[in-house]
């Protein structure tokens, strides 16, 4: 037998050996551990001779084909969609967000700004130990009854609005307290008086001063607004939704005459009750009625109401939206924000969530004092400031601070020797300090131009029939409440600024 096929078999496989020995692999020689061989190396199964491993195996494609392999995607074109768009979403959020604290940088200018002496602000060494009111920023929220621009000086302007206002910087979440005007508490000086009073005294410095006294608060801002801001903020929404009962159309109507007149912004009458957009006009001037029942409890509710309606709307604005009303409301307030902190909070601005809200104090007396009027008695300071701590910062069993303590002996003291008489009903809140005879005298007497409608822009004719008047009372200037008794003279009193 020629045995030539088979030395000539060994003397290429002897090639091959010496050949692949010299040769290195990418990724280094290795060993198959069935068969002691390198991996470079297998046996073809139809020829049995040896061939290289590292041969590129066929593709799919016919032979001759001249398509190229497809090279794996890598980056950003390798994620997968959903995590694309999340990233496209969020880089337009922070584009939104640059474009919004730019906006509010360059119009920071136009905020009338007024610093507060922190050092006299009655902060008790007591609140700043406690650990409960870390994480918190409280802002006293004011609303003012003033004729004048708000870059003059309002000193002698009592606030008809009180708020605080106090966000969870963690969690996000914002509560509302109003604090009744008329609630007799003691001033910077160490005298008694509505706690109104003290914007008149010393503007925002005495009135944060006499929160941060009798409330145990840590208050070192404010923002002031007036009459103007409201409508035109609300105005610049859209309107806002609320649902009006029968028996507050004719105060928001009446109301709105005075507004109309002091800020020129006009407005239609309403006149059916249920949910309903009401205009800048017509939602300040409901947020003024005290007449109704419920009296000066009910207002604030109203006014909590319309101020986390104008939050919600806000929200959900778009750029050009809070532009406007930066343009127009910016001029209107007052405040000691410094522009750091103003685009530093406003990062978090569309996740505030405005929740429960309430009013100070909890447990009261209507009463009326010698001398003093008709005035809201805490029962007793003491206990109000316990609950008022419970329900801004959660503290269970809050131990008041020693000036709340004496403050609250002092009120109690106060009312005994000055002789109280309870009120009956809330008609005493007729007495209020910013009294010019301008209040809800029962006859509309600014509508008219027929240039406003209820979708705020399209001319239609006059909503009240032309001449622009309507007088609900038949010249007396009265409102009967109950169609038989129990008329109400709103311009014999004093009271005629119940924002």
């Amino acid at each position: 037998m020629d045995n030539s096929g088979n030395r000539s078999g060994a003397e290429n496989r002897n090639i091959n050996s010496q050949t692949n020995t010299g040769r290195k692999h990418r990724s280094g020689d290795r060993t198959d551990s069935r068969t002691g061989s390198g991996m470079n190396n297998r046996t073809d199964s139809r020829t049995g001779s040896r061939v290289d491993s590292r041969r590129k195996p066929r593709t799919r494609a016919a032979a001759g084909s001249n398509r190229k392999r497809r090279r794996p995607k890598r980056g950003f074109a390798a994620w997968p969609i959903w995590k694309k768009i999340l990233i496209i979403v969020f880089g337009v959020l922070i584009l939104l967000i640059s474009l919004g604290l730019a906006i509010l940088a360059s119009k920071y200018h136009k905020i009338n700004t007024k610093t507060l002496d922190t050092e006299a602000l009655n902060i008790s060494q007591e609140v700043t130990e406690n650990v409960a009111q870390t994480g918190y920023l409280n802002v006293a929220l004011f609303g003012l009854d003033t004729r004048t621009d708000l870059t003059e000086d309002v000193e002698g302007t009592r606030s008809d609005t009180i708020m605080i206002a106090s966000i969870n910087l963690e969690t996000k979440a914002v509560k509302l307290c109003s604090v009744y005007r008329d609630t007799y508490l003691q001033q910077d000086d160490g005298t008694y008086e509505k706690a109104n009073a003290a914007y008149s005294f010393g503007e925002a410095q005495e009135a944060v001063a006499l929160l941060n006294k009798n409330l145990d608060m840590d208050i070192q801002h404010y923002v002031s607004v007036d009459f103007k801001a409201m409508v035109d903020v609300i105005d610049a929404l859209g309107g806002i939704d609320i649902d009006v009962q029968q028996e507050e159309i004719d105060y928001i109507n009446g109301y709105a005459t005075e507004i109309i007149k002091n800020t020129g912004v006009d407005t239609w009458a309403v006149t059916d009750p249920g949910m309903q957009t009401l205009t800048g006009t017509q939602a300040t001037a409901y947020a003024r009625i005290r007449y109704t029942s419920g009296d000066d409890y009910r207002r604030t509710e109203r006014q909590r109401e319309v101020l986390t309606q104008i939050v919600k709307k806000a929200q959900n604005s778009n750029l050009l939206t809070i532009n406007k009303i930066i343009d127009k409301v910016f001029p209107e307030i007052q405040t000691n924000f410094t522009l750091k902190e103003i685009l530093s909070y406003s990062k978090d601005a569309m996740k505030y969530q405005l929740g429960e809200t309430t009013g100070f104090p909890f447990d009261k007396e209507a009463q009326t004092l010698s001398g003093v009027g008709s005035v809201v008695l805490p029962m007793t300071l003491e206990s109000n400031v316990t609950q008022l701590h419970q329900y801004f910062f959660g503290e269970d069993g809050y131990t008041p601070s020693s000036t709340v303590v004496a403050i609250s002996g002092e009120i109690e003291d106060k009312a005994s020797s000055l002789g109280t008489t309870d009120s009956d009903d809330m008609t005493y809140y007729n007495q209020d300090w910013s009294s010019d005879g301008t209040d809800y005298s029962g006859n509309y007497s600014s509508y008219g131009t027929g240039t406003t409608d209820q979708t705020y822009g399209e001319e239609t004719t006059d909503q009240t029939g032309g001449t622009g008047t309507v007088d609900q009372t038949g010249g007396a200037g009265t409102v009967d409440q109950s169609g038989t008794t129990g008329t109400v003279d709103q311009t014999g009193g004093a009271d005629t600024q119940g924002y």
